[in-house]
């Protein structure tokens, strides 16, 4: 569960940095995206990879909620655990479900419609017009045009905030769990985990927000 953790914590940062170069520079975001799109080695080898990492951290978290909640049939006669845990360590499961469901919105809008163009299709210039070498590279127009609606926005907005509660907690709990539990170094990677589960999902709100904003 933890080394999963590890790998998707690596996918968010370097699948934010290339988001949001959509915001800096629009022929810099497609060239990126063009090359993430054809590199055989990033499609063939590494998006399986990321999509068993998917699967198998959300198997894990409900194998483990299950085994929690067997291992304790019968409740505390007296229980308050929100002196004992943060909402964000006992909601896992939550946050985790929730995250899920927006993967599925996001593959429908994006990599559902990728796999179209590119194997269904046979078109893997990256072409707005593939009969048109000078119509520009369409990856920029695609994701801009996913934020006209503000309901859909919307979403991607609160499932970022699904993210961040889920990284709070996610993110050193990783760290404690593969037994890197230290009193010196501790409070630093507790520090770096809510920097983290801040800045990341901000950083994805900030694009989403920014390209439903300057729709023309």
């Amino acid at each position: 569960m933890a080394l999963s953790g590890f790998f998707l914590l690596f996918f968010l940062l370097q699948h934010l940095t290339i988001n949001f170069i959509s915001v800096i520079s629009v022929d810099g975001f497609n060239a990126t995206s063009h090359f993430m799109g054809t590199n055989p080695i990033v499609q063939i080898a590494l998006q399986p990879v990321l999509a068993f990492g998917v699967i198998f951290h959300l198997m894990m978290g409900m194998r483990l909620e299950l085994q929690n909640r067997a291992s304790r049939p019968i409740k505390y006669a007296m229980n308050k655990p929100a002196e004992n845990s943060s909402w964000m360590s006992r909601n896992m499961i939550i946050t985790g479900i929730m995250i899920f469901l927006f993967l599925g919105m996001h593959f429908y809008d994006f990599w559902i419609p990728e796999l179209n163009v590119k194997y269904l299709q046979g078109d893997m210039s990256g072409l707005i017009d593939p009969m048109n070498p000078d119509s520009g590279m369409r990856y920029w127009e695609e994701l801009h045009h996913k934020f006209h609606d503000p309901i859909r926005t919307g979403l991607y907005v609160l499932s970022f905030v699904f993210l961040g509660l889920h990284l709070m907690h996610g993110f050193q709990s990783a760290f404690q769990s593969v037994g890197f539990n230290h009193r010196k170094y501790t409070p630093t990677i507790k520090k770096l985990s809510n920097i983290y589960a801040i800045v990341v999902p901000l950083g994805f709100i900030l694009v989403a927000v920014y390209h439903f904003m300057t729709q023309s």
